[in-house]
């Protein structure tokens, strides 16, 4: 079982692991054992997510998450399977706990009168700035 929050919490069942060769760190080991580590959760298909987050996980637009809604992490940091294993969950989790935080709902404002009058007065002196730069005619 892995806790994400107090009200979310995924089964073993859900999660699918793969070990693979590693392309970090493995002195001798690296092309003999599987070691990194694939981390696999279907977003659409798991009955542990609230919809919300499930919807802000697969709106967020991640390049983990595949066109079917599997979210895939690999972790290949460390060189022990336990040491990796330990840190894909634990960035599945943070991703997790990230998405559910419903994010504030933005508060349209207006600019006060005084930035208006700023903003004007700053392109009036622009343009001004601009003419001067204009080459004089020998008309006058």
């Amino acid at each position: 079982m892995l806790k994400i929050t107090a009200s979310i919490q995924i089964a073993d069942q859900e999660l699918q692991e793969r070990f693979v060769r590693s392309p970090g760190p493995g002195g001798q080991n690296v092309n003999k054992l599987a070691t990194a580590v694939q981390l696999s959760l279907d977003l659409k298909a798991s009955p542990s997510l609230p919809e919300s987050v499930r919807e802000r996980l697969l709106a967020s637009g991640d390049r983990r998450i595949d066109r079917d809604g599997v979210l895939t992490i690999h972790a290949h940091r460390f060189r022990t399977r336990e040491r990796n294993r330990d840190d894909a969950r634990a960035r599945l989790a943070a991703l997790i706990a990230r998405a559910s935080v419903a994010p504030k709902p933005r508060t349209p404002t207006k600019p006060s009168r005084a930035a208006k009058r700023r903003r004007l007065d700053e392109k009036v002196r622009r343009g001004r700035t601009k003419s001067m730069r204009r080459a004089v005619s020998d008309m006058d």
